[in-house]
């Protein structure tokens, strides 16, 4: 069993083939956590609770009758405000009478096998029969009646737990949610460094690495997106932790709007991190009988490093959050257009497009923006979701036929929660945009954010693409998202509801991506916004792929992927071989092989030795797909630590196959260049394919391979396959 309680001491423990978590029910019910990290067998941990010290301005709680029991300094399960706690709080209603006041004790528990989904929200699910139990924790405060389940599912043989949070309301008064976040972890010390991944547009995704320090540090974002700028995870790792050795506690947030990761080091030097919606900008009216959800946070331990703790996420989201066909299915490799013509294309471009990605062996085109109402630039168009028949003489349906009888399937751009004032539906219902009554419109990139938390707006956009999908051969959506949210209001909602509408407005961007994925199951979708500033778990729920980046340049895409690969599997990270010159087609390919792989330039330029070379490209593709795709990850040298060059390595699951890239990025060249390859059978018998070298695994990870005589030089690359004799 995964999930324990042990009567004797009203214990609950979690375990995992990496981890145990413990807390238990103390005197007064209070929850109190006692552990998380390396497996132990033991269960009477109450002990570690204790404080060998008086803590002098810290409350003593009457309830739980025993001496210097305050809530400030006791590692709590899941902290509240107000109530004896003056650390981060995890939760806090605003009661009827206008106060913060929150205390929730323990009341009840139950454990099942399997998951529940959340409503309305992603999360993850079981795959397997029997890989999962859950623990749900009723706790309740006594005087306003506010109920609040915990949710813990433990899977086993993953190493993971995730966590949320039901919210009810059974009294007969309205309350406000003013704080909720979907976890708090207490750990005893602060001797970690803190990892985040940052950036901006076109720089995404680059790893930070920080000592903790007393007091609070944070990552957020409130831009309505988890954000090129930040994303939510974050990983608290011993500071010796490599990408081999240490501990190494991540966490994950499966959501795509505000997010808020804090962790507060106290004056006895243990830290706390809680990790949610990022309460600034929201609350929540919550009538009698109603409920609300978390979004879901999922937590991996282990004390194998920094790379083990990423295949931990890569294996579970591969496994327990993309869904559907595309899962497992090999994805067709695709063109787009938008890098070759941008909007600049019509009926005969694309055939021609279609006709060169044919004989290149490339399986589907993708048509990026520009085909829709009378969009010729951004400056137009965005909502009027129906063809522009001045470029497409034949019409949709004819440019699909056409493409179709090359032998390719059809991709389409959409932008589905954005209107630009330009347009039919802004002059029909300009109201429809996120805007706050007497104040200015912000735009950004000539469009304005339509209001999904409004149905009518949902329910009309909707059907617009349902026509374009249901009456033609699509078989590919690329969704995009092009500026983040200001002015959030919403002319529907009341005043005491306004601090609902960023959430509001995710919960209908799921909404409709459930619809289209439900309703369009062979579809593959392709998340995107502005490249990279939607690359979260929540996204992924409904869309197996995302494009990483609007950088394509090669160079630049190697921070961007080798942080993204900190939580998330190559599987999901589409990649494109584009037509930026810093770098030769070769190192194009080898970078874009990490990932969803395509091409993103306009095939009627290229030379007949490019074509040839995409060609050849095209064979690598298909013959390293699974071992990408399905293998596992190991970072040999990072751009973080060797700004010169980098290296990293995919193994098959079993064993019997590896690919390893290796890409310089400036001088100086190693005279000597030895490389240390891992995750392999030490005992296997390996051959380098273009050498026709055989070594042992043990050589390869100990000694490593001499790669001195390969070529070097700024913007070289090469690849080493290896496989079992």
């Amino acid at each position: 069993m995964s999930i324990q309680f042990i009567k004797e001491n009203n214990t609950f423990k979690l375990d995992t083939y990496s981890s145990t978590y413990i807390f238990g029910i103390f005197e007064g019910n209070y929850l109190v956590h006692y552990y998380y990290g390396a497996p132990i067998p033991d269960t009477n941990v109450d002990s570690l609770w204790l404080r060998p010290w008086f803590a002098s301005f810290c409350p003593d709680s009457p309830s739980a009758k025993i001496p210097n029991f305050s809530p400030d300094v006791t590692p709590m399960e899941y902290s509240t405000f107000g109530a004896g706690d003056f650390r981060l709080s995890a939760f806090a209603v605003k009661n009827s009478d206008g106060n913060k006041v929150t205390d929730l004790r323990y009341v009840s528990h139950e454990i099942y096998t399997g998951k529940k989904a959340l409503p309305g929200l992603p999360s993850l699910y079981v795959d397997e029969e029997g890989e999962a139990q859950t623990l749900e924790i009723l706790t309740e405060d006594k005087v306003t009646g506010v109920k609040a389940t915990l949710i813990y599912t433990v899977f086993e043989k993953k190493g993971a737990i995730t966590r949320s949070v039901k919210v009810e309301n059974p009294s007969d008064k309205p309350f406000y949610i003013d704080t909720i976040h979907s976890l708090c972890v207490d750990l005893p010390g602060y001797d970690f460094d803190m990892l985040g991944l940052y950036g901006r547009w076109v720089k995404e995704r680059a790893l930070d690495r920080y000592p903790l320090h007393r007091g609070i540090q944070s990552i957020k974002s409130k831009r309505g997106s988890s954000s090129h700028n930040h994303n939510p995870f974050t990983a608290l790792v011993s500071k010796n932790a490599t990408e081999d050795y240490g501990d190494c506690y991540g966490f994950n947030l499966v959501y795509s709007s505000n997010f808020s990761i804090d962790v507060e080091v106290d004056g006895f030097a243990s830290s706390r991190l809680v990790m949610g919606i990022n309460p600034d900008g929201f609350n929540w009216l919550l009538n009698p009988g109603e409920e609300f959800y978390s979004p879901e946070a999922v937590m991996i331990y282990t004390n194998k490093g920094i790379g083990e703790m990423s295949r931990m996420f890569h294996r579970l989201y591969d496994n327990n959050l993309v869904r559907g066909k595309w899962k497992k299915a090999k994805r067709p490799l695709l063109i787009n257009n938008w890098e070759g013509t941008g909007m600049d294309f019509d009926h005969d471009k694309l055939v021609s497009f279609a006709r060169h990605a044919k004989d290149m062996g490339i399986e589907m085109l993708v048509m990026d923006d520009g085909w829709f109402g009378k969009r010729d630039d951004d400056k137009s168009s965005l909502g009027d979701w129906f063809v522009a028949e001045y470029k497409l003489k034949h019409g949709l349906s004819g440019l699909i036929k056409e493409v179709n009888d090359l032998g390719l399937k059809f991709g389409i751009w959409f932008e589905p929660e954005m209107i630009s004032p330009d347009s039919e539906i802004y002059r029909a219902h300009p109201d429809w945009c996120l805007h706050t009554e007497g104040r200015d419109k912000s735009i950004a990139r000539t469009q304005y954010v339509i209001d999904y938390s409004r149905k009518e707006v949902r329910d009309h956009i909707y059907s617009m693409m349902y026509k374009i999908l249901s009456e033609n051969n699509i078989a590919y959506v690329k969704w995009d998202f092009n500026r983040n949210l200001t002015e959030v209001s919403c002319a529907e909602l009341p005043p005491e509801r306004q601090g609902e509408v960023f959430h509001r407005f995710v919960l209908g961007t799921y909404e409709i991506m459930d619809r289209l994925t439900k309703d369009f199951p062979d579809l593959l979708l392709e998340n995107c916004s502005g490249g990279g500033g939607r690359f979260d778990p929540g996204m992924l729920y409904y869309s197996p792929q995302i494009w990483t980046s609007d950088n394509t340049d090669p160079i630049e895409r190697l921070t961007i992927q080798f942080g993204t690969s900190l939580c998330y599997p190559a599987s999901t990270m589409g990649a494109h071989v584009s037509a930026s010159r810093r770098a030769n087609y070769e190192t194009k390919k080898n970078v874009a092989l990490w990932g969803s792989f395509g091409y993103e330039l306009d095939p009627d330029k290229l030379t007949e030795e490019e074509i040839a070379e995409i060609k050849e490209q095209v064979k690598e593709y298909h013959k390293y797909y699974d071992v990408i795709h399905f293998g596992e990850l190991y970072r040999l040298i990072t751009p973080f630590e060797n700004e010169f060059k980098v290296a990293w390595e995919f193994v098959s699951e079993d064993k019997k196959e590896a690919l390893v890239t290796v890409v310089h990025i400036k001088l100086p060249y190693d005279n000597l260049f030895f490389l240390k390859l891992k995750g392999l059978d030490p005992e296997k018998i390996y051959e380098v394919e273009d050498t026709g070298e055989t070594y042992s695994g043990a050589f390869l990870m100990n000694a490593g391979l001499n790669l001195t005589h390969k070529p070097a030089g700024d913007g070289v690359s090469y690849l080493i396959h290896l496989t079992e004799v």
